[in-house]
């Protein structure tokens, strides 16, 4: 009987232990949002640059917590380098952007948002330094 019970406790608890797709995980795909922002923003504001060994830094704990989630390096190493998954970001901090009023070649907006972002302290005004 043990080993009836044990081989139905382990298929009661696999789905548990599956990770859910890189591509979904909400810390990962949240924390590189933020540097996709800061990243449009840097990109379209001349007052504010890019803080870039931040963005490292950010960007080696991102793949050291998504190693102790349980995703392989080679599935964390895809997923950052996907064109496609650059483009989705991308597309996903354009939206963002403008959400807040960024319109394309008009840097002020860019640079307001970043300028207020620095203030809040959070994670897209980290990525960020004000240059003027």
């Amino acid at each position: 009987m043990k080993p009836i019970l044990i081989a139905a406790f382990a298929l009661i608890a696999a789905p548990a232990l599956a990770l859910e797709p890189i591509a979904k995980e909400k810390h990962i795909n949240d924390t590189l949002l933020m540097g996709f922002i800061a990243d449009a923003i840097d990109d379209n504001c001349d007052t504010i640059s890019a803080r870039k060994l931040r963005a490292l830094s950010e960007l080696l704990a991102l793949r050291d917590y998504a190693l102790k989630k349980g995703y392989a390096r080679d599935e964390v190493k895809a997923f950052v380098t996907s064109p496609i998954e650059k483009a989705r970001g991308k597309a996903l901090a354009a939206a963002w952007l403008k959400g807040k009023g960024a319109v394309p070649g008009q840097g002020a907006a860019y640079c307001g948002i970043g300028q207020e972002e620095i203030a809040k302290g959070s994670l897209i005004g980290q990525l960020l330094r004000s240059d003027g």
